[in-house]
């Protein structure tokens, strides 16, 4: 078989295995379509959280916790809502339910899903600081974008578990980047599957566009300022700070530095750093 049918075949098997995930929850489902403009009311989200315990349980917990700081004891999913807002509602439920969803996958042995998690969930974090101080566009889906940007790489170790291993051993042998080893391997990036995957779950045009060109932003909206650059960003950040899939070991510290100044927010590092700190301290109890 060639590159070209090797490459066709490893997507189809790739994106078969988002089939194998186990199915969103009501809550998840009403979240996904919500991102795609479909309006859904502090009312209607509040309803929904109230039957699912876990999250109910784990909304509550974030918001009594020391992030918020309030002196009594919020014990009302309708009153956390209030106080969390509907952008940031979504984006904590949709990471909770989302990592429910990962924790429940057969992954093969050298797989981290906590890795996995932590790394996800920094970037989004990140990707929403860093997309707060830009005039990028569609910045309310950078949670979000930031959160699946590596969904590729989950799906390829569900499907292709010898390949994967592969990759991973290519990759820590040095020389080579991630996406030129998966490119060595199985014709196709974790970051090109990633966009398809997020194509079939119709997520909006921007966060598929953000998560297929997380590595070459330049690619995407003719070169102008893009959500892919503030999820480039978020990405190596997350992983300098030591919060990356791969064993830290094996990643290349200091890339974040060079995109931060491109985007104009090396002055505004300290202050993202200052308040990300808290933020992701609250929440990857939760992955």
């Amino acid at each position: 078989m060639g590159a070209s049918g090797l490459s066709v075949n490893c997507e189809a098997q790739v994106l078969g295995s988002l089939d194998r995930l186990p199915p969103f929850s009501p809550i998840l489902n009403r979240l996904m379509a919500s991102l795609a403009s479909e309006d859904v009311s502090f009312g209607e989200l509040a309803a929904l959280i109230e039957k699912d315990t876990v999250v109910a349980g784990n909304v509550l917990r974030l918001v009594n916790s020391a992030l918020y700081g309030f002196c009594g004891t919020v014990s009302s999913v309708r009153h956390a809502v209030a106080i969390l807002g509907l952008t940031k509602l979504r984006n904590t439920v949709m990471g909770m339910s989302i990592s429910r969803v990962w924790r429940a996958v057969r992954t093969p042995e050298r797989w981290s899903s906590a890795r996995f998690n932590v790394h996800s969930v920094a970037t989004a974090i990140l990707a929403d600081l860093l997309a707060q101080r830009l005039s990028a566009p569609y910045p309310e889906g950078a949670f979000v974008a930031g959160l699946l940007h590596d969904l590729g790489k989950l799906l390829i170790a569900i499907a292709l578990p010898r390949e994967s291993a592969l990759i991973q051993a290519l990759f820590e042998a040095g020389g080579a980047g991630i996406e030129d080893c998966e490119a060595q391997i199985i014709g196709v990036t974790h970051s090109a599957l990633s966009g398809a995957a997020l194509r079939k779950w119709n997520l909006p045009q921007p966060i598929q566009t953000a998560a297929t060109f997380h590595h070459a932003p330049e690619q995407a909206n003719q070169g102008q300022l893009d959500l892919s650059h503030v999820i480039q960003a978020a990405d190596q950040l997350a992983i300098d700070l030591g919060h990356s899939v791969s064993p830290p070991e094996h990643q290349p510290q200091g890339r974040s530095e060079p995109l931060l100044a491109a985007l104009g927010l090396t002055d505004q590092v300290p202050e993202v750093l200052a308040q990300f700190g808290p933020e992701f301290d609250a929440l990857r109890g939760f992955f």
